[in-house]
Formats: structure tokens, sequence, C-alpha cells
């Protein structure tokens, strides 16, 4: 299913797709995609604005080797790849684990809304919440399915990546739609697609350790959810 252009209409129009889409992924997930000892989330406080799933792990008990990764390491595929080569920390610590009261969080998926970009304000506060994730150890995927405008002109990553390090990048302009997962680690990675509103959403990689992802399917939940809209709503965008 090609990807909607979702500046046709209101916010309040957005928002009901995006909360029943980040349902989908999330029963997605807890349906078999998350190895054992994981399970995700929706809309949980860590200390910020509410991220849209996290991906929880419970405590392992002792003896319990029910998930270890390891095994072939095949790396995304993605139109883009930047490794930072020096970063850009408040202060030189050691990593700080985010904690639950159910588990450890280990990664966290943001579906970008239109409030988080309605002002240089919001774009900051968003970008900064995520550099603040990933320099903790929490794995991030963003999907941003907005085109950029003069507050944010090469595109959310663009604005997230430069709270972390120096970054040259530049968003196509046929493709100015954007996917970004970002693998936390002591020297971050991102792994970006740019998309454009038409084309067929990819599974994109959620990291849950280093060197060691799922892929979420973005395509199917996304058909799911449309599917499941009522017509008056799909006409909008039809």
């Amino acid at each position: 299913m090609p990807i909607h252009d979702w500046t046709r209409v209101k916010a309040g129009t957005f928002h009901n797709f995006h909360y029943r889409w980040i349902a989908a992924i999330m029963d997605r997930l807890n349906a078999g995609l998350l190895p054992a000892g994981f399970f995700a989330m929706a809309e949980q406080r860590l200390g910020g604005p509410e991220p849209d799933v996290i991906s929880l792990q419970t405590p392992l008990r002792e003896g319990d080797s029910s998930f270890a990764p390891g095994g072939p390491v095949v790396a995304p595929r993605t139109r883009f790849v930047e490794r930072a080569e020096s970063v850009r920390y408040a202060q030189k610590t050691n990593r700080v684990a985010i904690h639950h009261d159910l588990g450890t969080v280990v990664a966290v998926i943001e579906i970008v809304s239109p409030g988080n970009k309605d002002s240089r304000r919001a774009i900051r506060s968003f970008a900064r919440k995520s550099a603040d994730l990933i320099r903790k150890g929490v794995h991030v995927l963003v999907v941003d399915l907005f085109p950029p405008s003069a507050r944010d002109p090469q595109g959310i990553h663009k604005a997230l990546w430069s709270e972390i390090t120096t970054t040259a990048f530049t968003l196509p302009a046929d493709k100015p739609l954007t996917l970004a997962a970002y693998e936390a680690g002591e020297l971050p990675t991102a792994y970006v697609e740019p998309v454009a509103v038409g084309d067929r959403l990819p599974d994109m990689p959620l990291f849950l350790y280093e060197e060691y992802f799922i892929n979420v399917p973005l395509e199917e939940t996304y058909q799911t959810t449309w599917n499941l809209l009522p017509g008056e709503l799909r006409q909008l965008l039809e």
C-alpha cells in the first residue's frame, strides 16, 4: 500500500491513525516478533515526553538462558548509514540503562506527529529527547511521514543526529519522508531510509542489542490500520 499524503488532513485525523498504528505495531511485536524475555508496551513515560512504543526486557533469573544474542551478524540495508566518529556527551560517563518497573527499556519506536514538528522548540525537544535515549544505550526507531519545513529543512534525522555528532546529511529532494533506526553504543550508528508519498513502507530494523535487531513490519501494520479506518476518513486521502 502506498504511503498517503498526511499533510492533506487535519492533525486530529492523523492522530486517530497514529493511535491505531501504534497498537498494531505493539501487537505485532508481542505476537512473536520479539524474542523470549522481551515485550512491548505503548506510551510509557520515561522521564520526558512519552514515546509511542517501548520494548522492555524482563530481568533474567539466575540460570535463565532463554535469549542470548549470537550467530552471524547481517547489517541492515538502508540507503544511508552514518556512524558517529565522535559523540557529543553532556558528560563522559559509562552508559546508563533506563529502568522501568517491569524490566529494562532497550528500545523505543517513535511515530512523528504534526505536534512534534509544529515549532522549532518542539523539534528541538523531540531531537534532544531521542538523542538522550541513544546516549543512554536505548535503541530508537523513528518514523516520520511528514515532509521537512523551514524548521527542519533536512528532516528529523538531521535534527536528531546533530544532537549526537557532526553530520553533513542531506535529505534527497525526491524522498522527503524519513525512516531512521539508531543503534546505540559507544559510537552510535544511524540507518536511514528516505521515502516519499506513494512509496511502500519498507521493514525497518529495531535493535535490541548492539548488532542484534528485528525487522518491524511497517507496511503490514500500516495497511492493517488503514483497512480498519472508517470509509469517510479513507476518502479524505484517496
